[in-house]
């Protein structure tokens, strides 16, 4: 699979639409790449992170929309707040079924729906001024998150070593076409922030607090999954150096590759057009089994 450059008028020509999918999780198991516990977990980590995370990236560009001027902007909106909303239902549903097979992520869920709620959630007692600068600050936040979710979504569709893992292949389509509507929407949170902000002080601060937040909450997930993974009963912990042996089996993103792609968030000319492709993403959703699916 290749990694192309988009062309702008690809992108600019998207609209976007929620896709309704559904999974079935029935045969999934606990460790849906074989003989991989480490590799699962890691990934596994987004089912931790994504339904509460999503469902706030959906409350706070609701509070945006009336802020945007711009109506294709807005329509851009409109569309991220669908797909977002049935990610974080389709990431629930892997959720209760690990509970199901006797991990249960609820402690960790407990710690990620506090920073969303508590942290990041509203503040009624400022000002409407203030309010206004507490939502940017909050979008700008996501635009760096979404850059991390774009350079997932770019790596999920391009890793051929997940399929000679003969990894679990409802969830191969489940992770495929999240990343594919990722890297789909890839742009609007950047897009949003620039039209509220257009400084570089604001997109650099939202880099500088949820970069390293999130790379603590997904260490945190890893080590909290493989404790409680009741097929390990604790006789296995997460090291760097297995990441990395894993990463270059294919089965996991090359930590340098992913701190790479962070520093060119920094650079002035940045756009999220420049990572990944929207033509590879639609080509994906065409021929996925749960996309297609939901499209009849």
């Amino acid at each position: 699979m290749s990694q192309s450059v988009e062309p702008t008028r690809v992108h600019e020509s998207l609209v976007l639409e929620p896709r309704d999918v559904h999974f079935d999780w029935g045969q999934l198991p606990l460790h849906w790449i074989p003989d991989e516990p480490m590799a699962t977990h890691t990934i596994n980590v987004l089912h931790l992170l994504l339904p509460e995370g999503e469902r706030w990236f959906v409350r706070l560009f609701k509070q945006a929309l009336p802020m945007v001027t711009d109506e294709q902007l807005r329509e851009e909106v409109l569309g991220f707040i669908g797909q977002e909303a049935i990610h974080a239902e389709a990431h629930q549903e892997v959720l209760d079924h690990l509970l199901g097979q006797g991990l249960d992520p609820r402690p960790y869920i407990a710690q990620v729906s506090w920073l969303f709620h508590r942290v990041l959630g509203d503040r009624p007692e400022l000002s409407p001024l203030q309010q206004r600068e507490h939502v940017i600050e909050r979008v700008a936040a996501v635009a760096a998150i979404e850059h991390f979710t774009a350079f997932l979504g770019n790596w999920i569709l391009n890793s051929p070593g997940l399929d000679r893992a003969k990894a679990d292949p409802t969830m191969l389509d489940l992770l495929r076409w999240h990343g594919a509507e990722e890297v789909e929407h890839r742009s609007v949170a950047f897009d949003l922030m620039r039209h509220l902000d257009p400084g570089y002080l604001r997109r650099m601060r939202g880099m500088a607090i949820a970069g390293p937040v999130l790379f603590h909450l997904w260490v945190r997930g890893v080590r909290f999954l493989m404790a409680a993974d009741p097929s390990l009963r604790g006789r296995e912990k997460p090291t760097w150096r297995e990441a990395q042996a894993v990463a270059r089996r294919g089965l996991l993103p090359e930590p340098g590759r992913m701190a790479r792609s962070a520093l060119r968030y920094f650079r002035p000319g940045y756009h999220p057009t420049h990572e990944g492709s929207s033509s590879q993403a639609l080509s994906y959703l065409a021929t996925s089994p749960a996309a297609r699916a939901a499209a009849h």
